[in-house]
This record gives structure tokens, sequence and C-alpha cells, in this order.
């Protein structure tokens, strides 16, 4: 299995909604709202790192209002 952390950017006052519309993608784990340079962390476990690079590009950043991501890849 690999865990991934995917920071993401969002649009101003779309944090809640964004949150909803994460969650609901396959092989995210959780999601959480959070204060600093980011509004959200997504934790995302999957058999492959294919699979953590689809559910970033093409699932999180695919969703209106995420201006940006950064992902992170659990070495342990």
């Amino acid at each position: 299995m690999v865990a991934a952390y995917v920071m993401v950017k969002a649009n101003t006052g779309e944090a809640d909604r964004l949150k909803n519309a994460v969650l609901g993608i396959d092989g995210v784990r959780d999601a959480h709202i959070v204060a600093g340079d980011v509004d959200l962390i997504v934790k995302v476990r999957v058999e492959n790192p294919a699979e953590v690079k689809t559910i970033a590009a093409d699932g999180i950043q695919g969703i209106q209002g995420v201006e940006d991501t950064q992902t992170y890849i659990s070495m342990d």
C-alpha cells in the first residue's frame, strides 16, 4: 500500500465544498480543512504510486475551485 498526502489550495470560500467533493474520490481516506499556506490536507491510500497521480492530477485538480496542489508520498 502507498500512503500520500495532497495539500490543496482552494479559491476563497470553497474549502467546505471542496472537502466534500474530495471525500467522494476513490482512494481518499480523509480530508481536513486547515489553517496556513494550504486549505485542505487530503490523505490518500492506494495500491501503487500511479494511483496517487491519478487521484491528485485527474481527481483533485479537476475539481472546480482548486487553485493548486502539492503531493507528498509517505516513505514509511
